[in-house]
């Protein structure tokens, strides 16, 4: 799901910043958080120390008064206890809740929740259920239908003295819908009953969503337990929530571990052990993050002095909202068919019902769901910036997005989890997007949203259709011949800055390569008769790329191992926390251009006003200490540095502290070839790449993407380096690869893997590292939202290695069972 961060567009206002980038998420406006921090930081740091050490106890009392004056109440009726966050809060309430387990006698207490709610919130699950507690799910609809579970109960006799603990959200963090705060009072007085069980019911507030622009009223609606987050108010500080809890309920909790200053007495030899009198006291365990609390006041302030108060932030995002709202239920292809599909309870006409809050997927022409993934790329081009995914909420997300319990264990088990850019699964989509408005948000804020949809998906600039014989025969124009793909192996050979041929015999990881034809060990099909195309396919050029996301290698042939072209991506550039740079946050990766030489086991690296520096391919892992560990694409892998010397170089050209770390021989790391549905395939191993061992384009492909494209200027060359492939074949047909199922290339065979979802690298001009939207959108836009282009190839089982591949070598393929079907049914 897409997270519309709505944070302003404008100069970052007070603080003199510049802003960019449209964030189409409210976690507070930017120019406010720069103000109040602006101000914080005035006061002497010494002060805060002092204070801590000598009179920290009389600052804390000040921001718990700032706090309950911000919510309407006082210390008379809530205390304040700083936590980690909304999510911290939660936990300490399901650690602290009076809770009675069921046994044969009593049948205990419940945990009750509505289904949207917050992953923080299904959590106490896993509490509840270790100490023999039942936990209830209850619908949304079944609570707005309250009269059927209206009771005249009140709280007599023993059995109703039993605790229960109700938590809902005072507004869905999925579809910004307000639930009732009256529900709060029915319950403590035992006229609703969530589960038609009477007893003594608690309510739990989750109201991190709905303060940060709407005014919670504590005189009015008394919770028992309340939990925030600060930085979702007023932008910061981050990592610091509260628990706001009613004092009439504090006799009532209990507490098991006790940490630092909460103790008023304790023996370390004997249980003997007694609280402190101070309910916060008691619960905040530890040295509490006492410099963001002082930083509390300064948001507080400078949230009234911005805005007047929050009944002017409600009434403000709620009609950004409601017009964002409409525009976005109104738009319409040529053929009449919605553009948006919005997931919401109501028609944001009324703002004690419904949030800021905007969910929602785009459709193409068809009614076909355009992925959350694929909308997040195309917004970063417009330096829009979102958040994808289900927003921890996997109830409302089910709910609106049909899918059922067994949808989600289905798309677990095709290797979908929370947080990746699986978007569509079956036709059906994991997640959605999501736009939230903020106290500094704009109507041009909306306008910019609305012209990036209207301009990505409805204004579709028009194909240049070319009949097929047309197609083929500016297509001939490009394409190597078979007399051309030889002079371009002439070529390559007698030009070494570019290419590097294979010079087997002084190379010791070679020497049980043959010149020789390679062969297939799979003998149950004849390889001649698998493709049925009639013009020769062939391939047209090698690439590698020893040094993740920089400049390719190219050759004219190449050994292949079990992992793929030998020296492929052993190598990456890392910060110094050891996270890997890529394009996208380092365009300048691309002007690294790394080559080898194999004759003398040695990789060059150069770069514009850079002497070349060396480092050998000898693998030193077993000599180098100390092996780290990395992530790519969420799998560890084990690496190794590779010297200070070469990251003094890499840092001085890219002007920024990194290091160059190779991957350890001793470590495998395996393609999760399984979960795609392949066979002869389980135990592909992997370098540094991030899905596959190959990626293979067409040039086909690629001269039609070129007729797309508004700007002309653009090579044939230059654009297929943008793809970064390893392997490019002259193909006849633009798009034919995407029906493979196999590749037999020089009797090598490859199982395709899958098609690949393209990022905003490929806007990036890889002679220059200028970046400009053009070519993502454009291949958006003809592939009807999906920016699909190559496709992944693994080593089969059945392959000999290491072998040889060479340019100009005959590609023969295996149609996809669907295909040959669509065929057999011609």
């Amino acid at each position: 799901m897409l997270t519309l961060l709505l944070l302003f567009n404008r100069a970052t206002l007070e603080a003199g910043y510049e802003c960019e980038s449209q964030y189409f998420r409210h976690v507070s406006g930017r120019a406010a958080v720069c103000k109040a921090l602006s101000d914080f930081l005035q006061e002497p740091f010494r002060l805060w120390l002092w204070e801590h050490y000598r009179g920290y106890e009389k600052k804390g009392i000040q921001q718990n008064w700032r706090i309950l004056q911000h919510f309407n109440t006082s210390s008379e009726d809530y205390t304040v206890i700083f936590t980690a966050g909304s999510t911290a809060a939660m936990k300490l309430v399901a650690e602290i809740f009076p809770w009675t387990p069921n046994c044969l006698d009593n049948t205990g207490s419940r945990f009750c929740y509505l289904t949207d709610n917050h992953t923080s919130v299904i959590g106490i699950r896993g509490i509840t259920k270790i100490i023999n507690v039942l936990s209830v799910p209850v619908e949304p609809e079944d609570m707005l239908q309250s009269k059927n579970l209206e009771s005249d109960y009140h709280h007599q006799g023993e059995y109703h003295k039993t605790p229960h603990l109700f938590c809902y959200p005072a507004q869905s963090n999925f579809s910004g819908t307000k639930y009732p705060l009256a529900w709060i009072e029915k319950i403590r007085l035992g006229k609703l009953f969530p589960l038609g069980t009477p007893g003594c019911w608690f309510v739990l507030l989750d109201a991190s969503s709905y303060v940060s622009t709407s005014p919670l009223d504590l005189s009015s609606y008394q919770p028992d337990f309340v939990t925030i987050s600060f930085y979702k108010i007023f932008g910061f500080p981050t990592g610091l929530g509260a628990l706001i809890v009613s004092n009439r309920v504090t006799h009532l909790l209990r507490k098991n571990y006790f940490g630092g200053g909460t103790s008023a007495a304790y023996l370390s030899g004997e249980d003997f052990y007694v609280p402190k009198a101070s309910t916060s006291d008691r619960y905040e365990d530890g040295t509490i993050s006492f410099l963001d609390i002082i930083a509390i006041k300064y948001g507080f302030d400078t949230l009234e002095r911005l805005t007047g108060g929050m009944e002017h932030i409600q009434n403000h995002t709620h009609t950004l909202a409601s017009y964002t709202y409409s525009v976005l239920s109104a738009l319409r292809y040529a053929n009449g068919a919605s553009v948006i599909q919005i997931y919401s309870d109501t028609e944001f006409r009324m703002l004690d019902v419904q949030g800021p809050v905007i969910n929602f997927n785009v459709l193409d022409e068809s009614g076909g769901i355009i992925g959350y993934s694929q909308v997040d790329k195309l917004a970063s081009l417009y330096n829009i910036h979102f958040r994808t995914g289900c927003f921890c909420n996997s109830g409302a997300c089910q709910k609106h997005l049909r899918n059922s319990n067994m949808d989600v264990k289905q798309n677990l088990m095709a290797g979908h989890v929370c947080g990746d850019n699986i978007d569509v699964i079956n036709g059906q989509p994991t997640g959605s997007i999501r736009i939230s408005f903020g106290f500094m948000s704009t109507f041009e804020d909306a306008r910019v949203f609305i012209t990036f949809i209207i301009e990505c998906f409805i204004k579709k600039p028009t194909y240049k259709l070319y009949a097929t014989e047309s197609l083929q025969r500016q297509y001939q124009t490009n394409r190597l011949t078979e007399s051309d793909t030889s002079k371009e192996v002439q070529y390559l050979q007698n030009n070494r800055s570019h290419c590097e041929d294979v010079c087997l015999p002084h190379n010791h990881i070679l020497n049980n390569v043959s010149m020789a034809s390679n062969i297939c060990t799979c003998k149950s099909r004849e390889i001649s008769s698998l493709s049925t195309n009639h013009k020769a396919i062939t391939l047209a050029a090698i690439y590698l790329y020893p040094i993740k996301s920089c400049a390719p290698f190219q050759v004219s042939q190449w050994p292949v191992t079990e992992q793929g072209l030998l020296f492929d991506r052993n190598w990456m550039i890392v910060n110094e926390n050891r996270v890997c740079f890529s394009q996208k946050n380092e365009p300048k990766l691309c002007l690294i251009h790394p080559s080898i030489d194999l004759k003398k086991n040695i990789m060059i690296i150069k770069a514009k006003g850079m002497d070349p520096i060396e480092t050998p391919l000898m693998d030193d892992s077993d000599a180098k200490a100390p092996v780290c560990q990395n992530k790519v694409c969420g799998d560890r892998v084990h690496t190794y540095d590779c010297g200070e010397k070469i990251a003094d170089w890499l840092s001085r050209f890219l002007n920024r502290k990194c290091h160059l770390i190779r991957q350890s021989s001793n470590f495998s790391r395996f393609a999760n070839a399984n979960r795609k549905g392949l066979l002869g395939v389980p135990h592909s191993t992997l370098s540094l790449v991030n899905e596959a061992q190959y990626l293979l384009v067409n040039r086909a492909s690629i001269v039609y993407l070129r007729q797309q494209l508004e700007s002309s200027d653009i090579e044939i060359d230059q654009l297929t380096q943008r793809f970064r492939a390893n392997i490019v074949i002259n193909g006849s047909q633009p798009f034919e690869e995407e029906n493979w199922a196999e590749v037999f290339i020089d009797g090598l065979h490859f199982q395709v893997s899958g098609k690949c979802n393209r990022c905003q690298i490929i806007c990036i001009d890889q002679h220059t590292g200028e970046k400009k939207k053009d070519v993502f959108q454009t291949l958006s836009t003809c592939r009807e939202g999906k920016a699909t282009f190559g496709m992944y190839l693994l080593n089969s089982s059945c392959s000999l290695y290491p072998a040889l591949l060479k340019v100009g070598s005959p590609v023969i393929f295996a149609a996809s069972a669907s295909r040959q079907s669509k065929n057999t049914a011609k």
